[in-house]
Parts: C-alpha cells; structure tokens; sequence
C-alpha cells in the first residue's frame, strides 16, 4: 500500500498540499497518481493537521491522523502503519505528499526493484528510484539529491554534491553519468519499524538525508531506473508553473 505523508508546515511554500489552483488541492493530485500503479491496492494519507484529513475525506480518499511530533516522512508512516494494523510483511511505499506528477509506473519500478533486491544473495531492505539528469536540470544544485549505484544495482551513497567526482571536472560524471534521486521508499512494514528504532549517523547529519541512515547502518537500498520523473514542488514559481501545466 502507498502511505503519503502529508503536513501544512513548509518553509518555502506554506499550506502548499492543500493549494487548489488547478481544482483540486495537491494532494489530491499526488493521491490519484498513487491510485494509477497497479501495484498498489490502497493508498492512505498521513497528516497531523484536521484541514488536511478533511480535504482527503471530502474528495473521496482515504486518511489517519499523526503526531505532530515527527522529525520526517518515515518517522509518520511508521506511525501510520500502527494505526492501520499493517501486517509485518506488507509492502509500504512512501510517496512525498508534493509529488502531483508522480507516474504510476514509478511507484511499480521501485516496488519491483525491492522484491528483486529480496531475492538477491545479500539482501535488500528498501526500494528506491533514481533518473537521469534533464534539459535544465543542473547536477550542481543542492536540492536535487544524488545517487550513485554498484553495478547490481545496488544505492552506495547519496549527495547533495555532485557524484561521483569526475577528476577532469566534467560535470555530467564521465562515463559514469550523474543520477537524480527521486524521494521515493519502499519497504517491508518490519523494516520501516527498524527503521525510526535507528540512531541518527554522521552523514546523515551532514548531508540532511535520512535515506543514508539506511546505508551507514549497513543495510541495502535497490535503486531502479528510469528514463524520467517529474520533480516535487517546493516553490511558488514550482507551483505557477504546475498549474500552467494543468490548465495547458
């Protein structure tokens, strides 16, 4: 099932899941992109605030009230999982409540890459997704994370920066290329559990990305690639320009 927390806090663009300039508020938009993969059978919203749960109630979806008390996303879907009664072994996929132009294909590829990664010799705990840079779309910035993969597959590490380093200072990696992590996670509801019981580790403090406590902690995210994905809204101009999209 897709669980996709969901708050009104937001630094750059408040109340931004509840925006309804196309006519529909964001999370509606995220939540029938979820409804599309045909790996999913249910798709539930996590949220701390009433005016969220109410706006999902009232186009037909599903939700459950959270704490307000979670550090991030993963913190309320373990949450969320309790609440639901999830069974250990059901497969949770954490869709970012910003992602109205997730493909449905999307979620299906990372689903895949962790039943895959499972029957591999060394294991797999969660599932992910990572894209070719675009046409405009600059490996340099910060808020467009990194990820480099082992050959099988496999995430090594994620960044902030540009990785892997190319000596000669091209900016696309060599041969190598550069990929775009999409915040997309999928995981056994006994690992999520695992999971918020983790401490905090050094890289993760110091890129801010809670995906490498996974990785310091010794454990394996499959990464599956795609030819494209859109990017999460952050902004008011990520916003104007989704709805321009929308109305085109």
């Amino acid at each position: 099932m897709v669980i996709i927390p969901a708050r009104l806090g937001s630094t750059r663009l408040p109340g931004k899941v509840l925006l309804a300039e196309t006519g529909k508020p964001l999370i509606r938009h995220v939540w029938e992109a979820a409804v599309g993969a045909s790996s999913i059978k249910r798709v539930v919203v996590a949220t701390d605030d009433l005016r969220v749960l109410d706006a999902v109630l009232g186009f037909g979806g599903e939700a459950v009230m959270t704490g307000a008390y979670h550090q991030n996303g993963t913190s309320r879907l373990a949450e969320a999982a309790e609440k639901l009664g999830l069974d250990h072994e059901d497969i949770v996929v954490n869709v970012q409540g910003d992602e109205p132009e997730l493909e449905p294909g999307a979620i299906d590829a990372a689903v895949g890459g962790l039943l895959a990664g499972e029957q591999t010799k060394g294991g797999c705990q969660v599932g992910s997704l990572a894209v070719p840079f675009g046409d405009g779309q600059d490996p340099r910035d910060p808020a467009m994370v990194k990820v480099v993969r082992s050959l099988d597959g496999f995430a090594m590490y994620f960044s902030r920066s540009v990785i892997p380093h190319d000596r000669d200072g091209r900016v696309d990696g060599g041969g190598a290329g550069v990929l775009r992590h999409v915040g997309l996670y999928v995981y056994r509801r006994a690992f999520l559990e695992r999971y918020v019981g983790l401490p905090p580790t050094p890289a993760e403090r110091c890129e801010q990305l809670e995906q490498l406590r996974v990785l310091e902690h010794g454990y394996r995210i499959a990464v599956a690639i795609r030819e494209r994905a859109a990017i999460g809204i952050d902004t008011p101009e990520q916003y104007s320009a989704f709805v321009a999209r929308c109305r085109g």
